[in-house]
């Protein structure tokens, strides 16, 4: 098995180019990233090339966070803030070399939300040839995000009908909202562009809680990218780590 170390939450509380030196370190086969941008592409893509780990991803903006904003493609009349994000995104994994970007959709609800986001989708889709992720969020965690379950994911995947679009396949969001996690995966396994995991309920490391990962994990044995551990560690990231070592083998 591989693992990807999400830095958005392991080791967030250093300077990106540490966090990413971090995961070499901790043996991780490669990173992902949430909100880079505060730190110049450039930096991150020489501590990636130091340490030979590549970035699998990283999301689009969230919008205004202090005015509770989550994501904007499904925000009807934000198109051209969506259009932006979907833009910088672009422009910074290209800098960096990651090959998927997750486009967060935000809060919403109904028609007109759910054809302003496949709208945002098709402008990602046809600005790329990277994988285009989109993502449920489970709704205690998210309550009121527009996008909530892998069903209305996949119907949206199948409407947007562009081959670069994919699901990011979240074991702790599918875990809490729908449950049935290995099943959920096959289901959709023909969709999947990423998966990443947390303890559930607590979202911490996943040698804990009501998940039993090493039946997921064995149930994934032929996914060939690495896994990606976003997870929450609750203090010191290195003291969390007992896990990577037992499910590696």
């Amino acid at each position: 098995m591989k693992f990807s170390a999400n830095l958005g939450f392991l080791w967030a509380d250093r300077p990106l180019p540490e966090a990413i030196r971090a995961a070499h370190a901790a043996g991780f086969d490669a990173v992902e990233l949430h909100w880079p941008y505060e730190t110049p592409a450039r930096d991150v893509k020489a501590a990636l090339d130091a340490t030979g780990l590549p970035i699998l991803g990283l999301n689009t903006r969230r919008g205004d966070v202090a005015g509770g904003e989550n994501g904007l493609a499904a925000l009807p009349g934000r198109e051209g803030d969506a259009h932006a994000a979907i833009d910088e995104a672009i422009a910074y994994a290209d800098v960096v070399g990651a090959g998927a970007i997750h486009v967060m959709c935000g809060f919403g609800s109904g028609d007109e939300a759910h054809a302003t986001f496949i709208e945002n989708l098709r402008y990602a889709c046809a600005s790329t040839l990277k994988t285009i992720l989109i993502e449920p969020l489970n709704r205690h965690d998210a309550p009121g995000y527009f996008l909530s379950t892998t069903d209305q994911a996949r119907d949206i995947i199948s409407e947007v009908g562009a081959t670069n679009l994919k699901l990011m396949f979240d074991c702790y969001h599918v875990g809490r909202n729908e449950g049935d996690v290995t099943t959920r995966f096959t289901d959709l396994r023909d969709i999947i562009g990423h998966i990443q995991f947390a303890s559930v309920p607590g979202r911490g490391a996943p040698d804990h809680g009501e998940l039993n990962y090493a039946h997921i994990f064995a149930s994934l044995a032929d996914w060939s990218g690495p896994l990606g551990a976003e997870y929450k560690p609750g203090g010191d990231t290195d003291a969390t780590l007992g896990w990577l070592a037992q499910f590696r083998g």
